[in-house]
């Protein structure tokens, strides 16, 4: 499966954003799972959805804030981002996984990647 994220962009801190996350195959056969990356920082765990029962996870970081969500019939994965911080400003990822452990947000749970979607907040 391929991965294109798209949705980036600059905004004030307390914005929104909404990420998409579009899949060249079937992405019903993939648990997806979102990912950033801010400058000389690692990668870390963003949200994940469970492949068709829609069961999420979410960093301590972004729970309240963030809401992942999937629709498999437009293979497409949203991350509708709330109340933005500073700290948020990362290049976002998603990758699709299928894997047991897919719950547990390690990287290396997910086999395909995105290009990745810059998300700019502004204080």
């Amino acid at each position: 499966v391929q991965l294109q994220a798209s949705g980036g962009g600059l905004v004030q801190a307390g914005g929104s954003l909404r990420l998409s996350c579009a899949a060249s195959g079937r992405i019903s056969n993939y648990h997806i799972g979102w990912f950033r990356q801010a400058p000389g920082k690692e990668r870390e765990f963003v949200a994940t959805i469970h492949r068709s029962d829609g069961s999420t996870y979410y960093a301590d970081s972004v729970k309240g804030r963030f809401t992942i969500s999937r629709t498999n019939m437009k293979n497409t994965v949203y991350l509708q981002m709330s109340s933005l911080k500073p700290e948020d400003t990362a290049v976002y990822y998603c990758a699709a996984s299928s894997s047991v452990a897919y719950y547990s947000g390690n990287d290396s749970s997910y086999r395909y990647w995105g290009q990745g979607t810059q998300v700019t907040v502004s204080s």
